[in-house]
């Protein structure tokens, strides 16, 4: 079915992210995944290319494209490649510029937004901890006043970009007595003494993808470093989730839409008993499912675009689009595992890689059973 949520711009800025990823990216996976890191250089050509400050006004070196269906026509794209590289960028460019953006202060953005623009500056969001995943209100992570500083303590994990952020936007308790009430968003940089990472996570998929733990030992965090209002936090982070979601459906249908194109022309090509393993009847009507599948899914994707494009995207439609993508996006996939037969197990194919790459998708960003707990609750449950 013909999508109709894009223009002629779009796509032509989708033309220019293609190139970008034909010359800087696709000749370089292996590597990557070797390194287990999308290196600097990477990070800054993106940047002289306009994509990382999509959402950042022109003053402070963004492009101020003010339509959010620039960043899903590249965070399409980036997932295309590889779900990692659409995360990892994605986190920075879709996750963290809206705080950076719209909570700074004047000061904060003319010192963080242009090279935040240009690569120069990686960014990660701190929210998860070892004993807290997606129940924010529970973090252990504090911070308490001292004259002009705050003294940062806790721990934070599952961080992308963690490794190699230059700035991290982290959650802590300010006021414990407040509970979720008593959360505020701070600026924690690079060379801050007390602020340590562990080493890069051992994950089973997205190898490429930079994943650490995060440690703050009496960490001194100038008040100028505050992102927010004090004890907003948890507030800012529940206002700006949706689009954060919504970031995660756009990557998980376009991912999933990729392989599946790639596993239908390989079951054109791949023969057995003398015949296309497509032309089963068997084989033939699983496809038809599966396109089935991504095509309604990508409507309702579309949909939920649209609607955070004219500002009415819900917390629980975007819910709705982050669970049900993903659980699509890992049925797609491991039927075109299974299509691929033994082959579709190693992990020279890219079926293999992508099937095991997209398997955290039904866990972060909140996972599939926080989101049916939002939409239970919405239906008075």
């Amino acid at each position: 079915m013909r999508r109709s949520i894009y223009n002629s711009d779009h796509e032509t800025f989708r033309s220019s992210v293609q190139k970008f990823l034909d010359r800087h990216v696709r000749s370089r996976t292996e590597q990557f995944i070797e390194d287990r890191t999308f290196p600097r250089d990477l990070w800054t050509e993106a940047g002289k290319q306009g994509f990382l400050g999509l959402d950042v006004p022109e003053e402070y070196g963004g492009s101020s494209a003010g339509d959010y269906r620039y960043n899903a026509v590249l965070g399409e794209e980036l997932a295309k490649v590889t779900v990692a590289l659409s995360s990892c960028l994605g986190i920075h460019y879709d996750v963290v510029a809206p705080y950076l953006v719209e909570l700074t202060t004047e000061e904060q953005r003319r010192r963080w937004l242009p090279k935040f623009c240009s690569g120069e500056l990686v960014t990660a969001i701190g929210m998860t901890e070892p004993s807290s995943g997606s129940d924010l209100a529970a973090m252990r992570t504090t911070a308490v006043r001292d004259g002009d500083t705050w003294v940062l303590n806790g721990s934070k994990t599952f961080i992308t970009n963690g490794y190699s952020a230059d700035l991290v936007v982290v959650a802590a308790r300010t006021s414990l007595e407040k509970k979720a009430k008593g959360i505020t968003l701070f600026g924690v940089e690079t060379g801050m003494d007390g602020f340590t990472r562990g080493r890069k996570l051992d994950k089973v998929g997205q190898i490429e993808s930079d994943t650490a733990e995060l440690f703050f030992d009496n960490v001194r965090v100038p008040h100028a470093n505050v992102i927010g209002e004090i004890d907003r936090g948890f507030i800012h982070m529940m206002e700006r989730l949706p689009q954060e979601r919504l970031g995660a459906a756009v990557s998980n249908i376009a991912h999933a839409a990729q392989i599946l194109e790639e596993t239908i022309a390989y079951a054109k090509e791949r023969k057995a008993f003398g015949q296309p393993v497509g032309s089963f009847q068997h084989n033939k009507f699983l496809l038809a499912e599966l396109v089935t599948q991504i095509e309604v899914s990508q409507a309702y994707v579309d949909q939920a675009v649209m609607a955070h494009v004219e500002g009415q995207l819900t917390a629980v439609d975007a819910a709705k689009a982050k669970w049900w993508s993903a659980q699509v996006q890992n049925d797609v996939l491991d039927a075109c595992v299974q299509l691929h037969g033994g082959y579709g197990y190693m992990n020279e194919y890219r079926v293999a890689r992508a099937w095991r790459d997209a398997r955290v998708t039904k866990i972060w960003a909140g996972s599939n059973e926080i989101m049916k707990e939002l939409i239970g609750r919405e239906l008075g449950l």
